[in-house]
């Protein structure tokens, strides 16, 4: 089968051929229709994040899939060749990026009904980190208000649309075409960054999604309102600066959680959260895609298709 693969750190992936993956009796074997990038993928292939994710070389990149099963395990009784499915798969381990898949049966969910495999591949890292970073940590309730930094991202687009699902007053940070974006999303206020000084115009805040890091990170302790919080997606908080503040901050480390994604597969389908996409590319098309992952300015997701 074809696959893209990583021969060392810091060398761009391309594409090889390789066996296709033989699956073990608690697993399932994936024809894979759709895989998304995700900023950790970029990460993991520069090895910034080598001692917290080694790999081994060849790797074949990517976590986030969809697909439809073609072979199941001895032990795997609760899904059937032909089911379509997403799933996020070890960092580690990889093989997103591939036209098989060899996924542990545990970590399928069903694709929403009526959902194109290039939608359901962009929900697993991206909708699920925004939904670990509302809910399960910031605790985000009815009538409370949330700063978003980069709503047109992909994390970010999922998090003003679970926010406003909620309850919740949101406010999101953006420039260019994106800032129509976030108001299509569901933004209740836009801060164009390139002319506005968010730090200068908000205060008394509730809950800050940070995915942008540095200077808009410490100028966005100053926004919360005492007993605030604050969680990065991408550098550890100051400590220092939050007790200065008097607030709470957190790091977001996403891990792969089933349950959790079944619960956002769910929302998506009942609260017709959309998935949004930068582009969608052939995988013989892969650099281009990689490309625009890398450069940090993607409106949502990008998602390479398998034929």
């Amino acid at each position: 089968m074809k696959a893209i693969r990583l021969d060392s750190y810091n060398r761009a992936p391309v594409i090889g051929d390789i066996a296709t993956p033989d699956i073990g009796p608690d697993d399932v074997l994936v024809r894979v229709r759709a895989a998304a990038f995700n900023p950790l993928d970029i990460k993991l292939q520069s090895g910034v994040l080598h001692g917290y994710f080694p790999l081994e070389f060849g790797y074949t990149a990517g976590t986030d899939l969809s697909g439809t099963i073609e072979e199941v395990g001895a032990n795997v009784t609760n899904w059937r060749r032909g089911d379509k499915v997403i799933a996020r798969l070890d960092p580690v381990a990889g093989g997103a990026f591939a036209e098989f898949a060899c996924v542990p049966a545990h970590y399928l969910v069903k694709v929403p009904d009526g959902m194109a495999f290039e939608l359901a591949a962009g929900i697993p890292t991206a909708a699920g980190t925004a939904w670990q970073a509302l809910f399960e940590m910031g605790n985000l309730d009815v009538g409370q208000t949330v700063l978003i930094h980069a709503g047109a991202g992909g994390v970010g687009s999922f998090a003003i649309q679970f926010a406003r699902a909620a309850g919740a007053r949101v406010i999101a940070t953006a420039s260019g075409d994106g800032i129509d974006i976030v108001r299509i999303l569901g933004a209740d206020q836009v801060i164009d960054y390139r002319h506005t000084d968010f730090a200068e115009t908000l205060a008394d805040i509730d809950l800050v999604i940070d995915t942008i890091g540095g200077e808009t990170q410490q100028k966005s302790f100053g926004v919360l309102r005492r007993g605030g919080k604050l969680l990065s997606l991408v550098a550890p908080p100051d400590e220092a600066l939050a007790n200065a503040h008097n607030v709470d901050a957190q790091f977001v480390f996403h891990m792969s959680d089933t349950d959790r994604l079944a619960r956002v597969a769910s929302a998506l389908h009942e609260n017709n959260v959309r998935v949004l996409i930068d582009q969608t590319v052939p995988f013989d098309a892969f650099a281009q895609a990689f490309a625009r992952q890398s450069s940090g300015r993607a409106r949502g997701k990008v998602i390479v298709t398998m034929a």
